[in-house]
């Protein structure tokens, strides 16, 4: 892999929306990330995997030393000036102009709302138009039927299912298997997928 060609994908960057704004991750995050999670007690989702509030210094810790080794770039998402959840670059693979968008989690009084659809239209918009990716690949617990629903409402595809593709040891589900469903966005597909999410966006009043 080209060693001048990942930096660029692992860069920090703010990415500005009208309802919603995606800043580089940071420990000051902490404090809003923590008020967040436990609206919902979101940890509890045995099908995803999001940090309690005690364990929140340490994701944020991880994600930001994946962001340092290259293989991540982490955001906060900002909304009326604190932190409401996260998101990421994840699995990026540079040399071939891929990356996942993953590791997301959003508080629950926000979901469902047009946070979600404009932090994934300004995460495509910047994977496709800046970072000239050829695909964006989405993953997703099979039994996640909210996200696999959120996925499809993009306009991503199903590649197919890695069946037995984790251990799930969540506390609540623990050594249960994880077939996994692998969506992607390919670059061909962008200009109509940009299309459906702006409709979405301005339909909503965005």
């Amino acid at each position: 892999m080209p060693q001048t060609a990942l930096p660029r994908f692992a860069t920090p960057v703010t990415l500005g929306g009208v309802h919603a704004t995606l800043v580089p991750l940071a420990a000051g995050h902490h404090d809003d990330l923590v008020q967040a999670v436990k609206d919902g007690a979101l940890w509890e989702r045995w099908v995803t995997a999001i940090p309690a509030p005690e364990d929140m210094a340490a994701e944020i810790a991880r994600r930001l030393d994946l962001r340092e080794r290259g293989t991540m770039l982490p955001f906060a998402i900002i909304v009326a000036g604190g932190a409401v959840g996260m998101t990421t670059y994840m699995n990026i693979d540079a040399a071939n102009r891929r990356v996942e968008i993953g590791s997301t989690w959003l508080r629950q009084s926000l979901q469902r709302t047009m946070v979600n659809t404009e932090c994934k239209r300004l995460l495509l918009a910047y994977a496709f138009e800046t970072l000239d990716c050829i695909a964006v690949e989405f993953r997703t617990h099979r039994f996640n039927h909210q996200s696999v629903r959120a996925i499809e409402r993009l306009g991503a595809r199903l590649d197919g299912v890695l069946r037995n593709h984790q251990i799930n040891l969540h506390p609540l589900a623990p050594q249960t298997l994880r077939d996994t469903c692998v969506y992607s966005i390919i670059a061909g597909e962008w200009p109509t997928v940009k299309a459906h999410l702006d409709h979405q966006l301005g339909h909503r009043g965005g």
